[in-house]
C-alpha cells in the first residue's frame, strides 16, 4: 500500500501539516489513555524595558509538568533568576493538578542546578552530543503519601 504515497524530507514543514500529525496522535493516545489535557506553560523573565532576560518552555499532560527549555541569559546566572522560573512553572503545574515534573539538560548545562531543587536522574544517553551526555531528571511535585499500615500504633 505504500507504494501509492510519496515521502517526502522537510527540514520546514507547514504549522498546518505539523498540527495535524501532532493531533492525529494526540487522537491516538486519547482513545487509549484519555484525554491528556495538555497546555503550553511557558513563563517569561523580563527587565524593566519588557525584554525577555530569561524564560521557561514547558506544558503540562497526564499530570506532568515538562519542562522543554529553561535558559537565562548569561550575567544573570546565579541570581535566583532561574530558581524563579522554575518555582513559577511548577506552581502553576500543581494548580493544574500535576504531581510530577521531568526534563532534560546536557551535563554541561545544568544538572546540579535541578539536582539541587530536588530533581533526581532516572536515565543517560552517553555520547549526546558526542563526548557529552544527555541527562533526564524528574521530581515529585507532591509529596509521596506514607503509608498508614506501616505505621506504629
Amino acid at each position: 500500500m505504500s507504494e501509492n504515497f510519496s515521502f517526502t524530507i522537510e527540514a520546514q514543514s507547514e504549522a498546518a501539516d505539523t498540527k495535524y500529525v501532532w493531533q492525529m496522535l494526540a487522537r491516538f493516545n486519547a482513545n487509549i489513555s484519555g484525554d491528556d489535557h495538555h497546555q503550553v506553560l511557558n513563563v517569561m523573565a523580563r527587565d524593566a524595558d519588557g525584554a525577555i532576560r530569561g524564560g521557561l518552555l514547558g506544558n503540562t499532560y497526564w499530570g506532568w509538568l515538562h519542562v522543554e527549555i529553561l535558559c537565562v541569559q548569561e550575567e544573570l546566572r546565579s541570581h535566583g533568576v532561574g530558581s524563579r522560573l522554575l518555582q513559577a512553572a511548577e506552581a502553576e503545574a500543581l494548580r493544574r493538578g500535576c504531581s510530577y515534573s521531568h526534563l532534560d539538560t546536557f551535563e554541561f548545562q545544568a544538572p546540579g542546578f535541578y539536582q539541587k531543587r530536588g530533581y533526581v536522574v532516572f536515565g543517560e544517553l552517553e555520547g549526546l552530543p558526542p563526548g557529552h551526555r544527555r541527562i533526564f531528571l524528574r521530581k515529585d511535585l507532591v509529596p509521596a503519601k506514607k503509608d498508614s499500615s506501616t505505621a506504629a500504633g
